[in-house]
This record gives structure tokens, C-alpha cells and sequence, in this order.
């Protein structure tokens, strides 16, 4: 971190303590930038700095700075006049306040650096610092000047560092006037629960593992260019209309994104258990179940079944033996 360029030398002041310090930029910037051309030969596009009174083209060491007046009149500005402001942050990040992190507006939030401790007698009260921010489980709010205009910072540690973000003043953060819908929206129980499902099923990620996927694709254009090869072509985007339905467009989001989890989906996005190593799985478990507990029923019916209709023609048959010898003696009585 020490080997990276300061762009701001100065202190953290901290009551009565001061602390050197260098001010580092804590992020760096990957994209790919583009130089303009001129499209029939190549040739590079410049821009030239020119004085608009004498018409020439002008070097940096000749380049100022100018303040536009109202009536258009240039009120010229030195770099020693900035260094003389009346405000005690012009090389100092002056600590005003020490607050909960949860006080911090996000949309504040602007560039970050971190807070190198110059020369070994900062190191004292800059671990001082560190660990009183640490133990406070709070954010420090600070006044400081950077760029030719005072601003806003809330320090913070990130390891054994301290690192400051730049916020905006609250009256450069835009009220959310007129962004939301101005329509009357009820938003159904049933399409909250497929919305949380969805929330469910995508899970968490480690940020870690997250890339810009369109600087690799630019980069694989440039080399496919660079070597006289077709560069290779975008995926066709997906057709079809619009989704109207969102009850639908949720279930299948959820399916979706269950699928693609490896899982078996079913109707509504629900997911269906797998058959894994020979085992049949809970809806087959249960029909077996189910077949097993019906047959020694259906067995039992049948023996019953069986025994009543052998009983009664058993019955049937004494019956029909003791009418048969009644019978037959009126017959013979009526012969004598």
C-alpha cells in the first residue's frame, strides 16, 4: 500500500490529536478505455487546448485556473490562493462526530481511499484510532478539502486499516419524488410467498466470486481483431412477448432457478424429490404403502364374501332336505 502514489498529504484530526497521515485511492478502475480515431485511415483524434484570443495552441505549464463571473468576466485563480483558504480542513480531515453505521445514508456514498499513517510516529495514534473505532462498533464523520472543495467523509476500519469514504452533502442527495408508482398497487399474499420462494431458491452469493463478464467478452474481441480473426458472436437474445401475467412469470422464475440448482420441479415451481441410489422415491414409497395396506383388505373381503355365500347354501340345502320327506308322506296318504 505504502509503494501506491498519495494523492493527499495531511492529518486526521482527532481533538487534540493529530495524526499524519496519506490519502490512497482504495479502488482502481478495470474497464477498457477506447482512443478516438478517424475511421478512413486510423488516424488518432486529438484534442488540442487552444487560447481563444490568440488563437494558438497552448502547453500545460501555461494553463491556469479561472472563475466564470456572472457577466461573464474570468476572475483568475492561483494555486497559492487555494492554499490560503480560511477553513481549518485544508490539510487536515477534521473528525466532527462519531455515529452508528446505520445512520449512513448509502446514496451518499461516494469515492473511497484509505488512511496511510505517515512516518513511524503516526503509528501510535493511528492504532489508537483504529481500535476505538473498532470497539465503538461506530463510524467517524470528518470534514476535509480535496480537490478545490470542502467535503464529507466517514472513516471506518477495513482490517487493520482505516479507510475514509467520501459522502455527499445531504442537500446534493435527490428526494425520491415522483420515482415510485403514483398508481394504487395491492400486491397479493400469494404473490409475496412466490417472491420470497424466489429470494429463497436464488439464495445468497459470495461477492468474491462475482466479474465483469463484459470486459472479458471485449477482451476476447480485441484478440480475435488483433489476430485477424472473426470475432466470435453474441448469444441470440432470448424472443417473446412480454410477460403480463406475474403470478405466472414468478412461478416460472422459481423453477427456473430451481432447475438450475440441479432439483426436479413440478407444477407451481415446487420441487420434487429425486430418485438417488436405487430408492424409490416418496410419492412411489407411498402408492407401495398404499397397495400393500388395500390387498390383505381386499383378501379379507373376499374370504367373508366367501364364507356367507358358503354358509347360506349350506342353510339352503337343510332347508330344502327337510321340505322333501313332508312331502313325500302327503303323497302317500292321498294314495290310500
Amino acid at each position: 500500500m505504502l509503494h501506491v502514489r498519495s494523492i493527499w498529504n495531511g492529518a486526521i484530526s482527532f481533538g487534540l490529536v493529530s495524526i499524519p497521515i496519506k490519502l490512497v485511492n482504495a479502488t482502481e478502475s478495470h474497464s477498457i478505455s477506447f482512443r478516438q480515431i478517424h475511421t478512413e485511415d486510423g488516424g488518432r483524434i486529438r484534442y488540442r487546448k487552444v487560447c481563444e484570443l490568440e488563437e494558438r495552441e497552448v502547453s500545460q505549464a501555461e494553463i491556469g485556473k479561472g472563475y466564470e463571473d456572472a457577466d461573464g468576466t474570468i476572475i483568475p485563480i492561483s494555486d497559492e490562493d487555494l492554499s490560503h483558504l480560511p477553513i481549518p480542513t485544508a490539510k487536515t480531515i477534521e473528525i466532527v462526530a462519531f455515529v452508528p453505521a446505520e445512520n449512513i445514508d448509502p446514496l451518499q456514498m461516494d469515492a473511497a481511499y484509505y488512511l496511510a499513517a505517515s512516518g513511524a510516529p503516526a503509528a501510535k495514534p493511528y492504532t489508537l484510532l483504529r481500535e476505538a473505532l473498532k470497539r465503538s462498533n461506530k463510524v467517524a464523520i470528518a470534514k476535509y478539502a480535496l480537490r478545490g472543495r470542502e467535503r464529507l467523509g466517514m472513516l471506518r476500519v477495513v482490517g487493520e486499516a482505516i479507510a475514509m469514504h467520501g459522502l455527499l452533502w445531504p442537500d446534493e442527495v435527490r428526494a425520491p419524488e415522483g420515482v415510485a408508482p403514483d398508481v394504487d398497487v395491492k400486491v397479493r399474499d400469494k404473490e409475496l410467498d412466490l417472491a420470497d420462494a424466489l429470494m429463497d431458491t436464488l439464495g445468497e452469493v459470495d461477492l468474491q466470486d462475482l466479474h465483469d463478464e463484459y470486459r472479458e467478452a471485449l477482451e476476447e474481441v480485441i484478440a480475435a481483431k488483433a489476430a485477424g480473426e472473426t470475432p466470435p458472436e453474441a448469444p441470440s437474445a432470448p424472443t417473446g412477448g412480454k410477460v403480463l401475467d406475474l403470478m405466472a412469470a414468478l412461478e416460472n422464475s422459481v423453477r427456473a432457478a430451481k432447475e438450475s440448482r440441479g432439483e426436479e420441479v413440478g407444477r407451481a415451481g415446487r420441487a420434487q424429490p429425486k430418485e438417488t441410489g436405487g430408492k424409490k422415491s416418496t410419492s412411489t414409497a407411498k402408492k407401495t404403502a398404499a397397495k400393500k395396506t388395500t390387498e390383505p383388505a381386499r383378501k379379507s373381503t373376499a374370504k367373508s364374501t366367501t364364507k356367507s355365500t358358503a354358509k347360506s347354501t349350506t342353510a339352503e340345502k337343510k332347508t330344502a332336505a327337510k321340505k322333501t320327506p313332508a312331502k313325500k308322506t302327503a303323497s302317500r296318504k292321498r294314495s290310500a
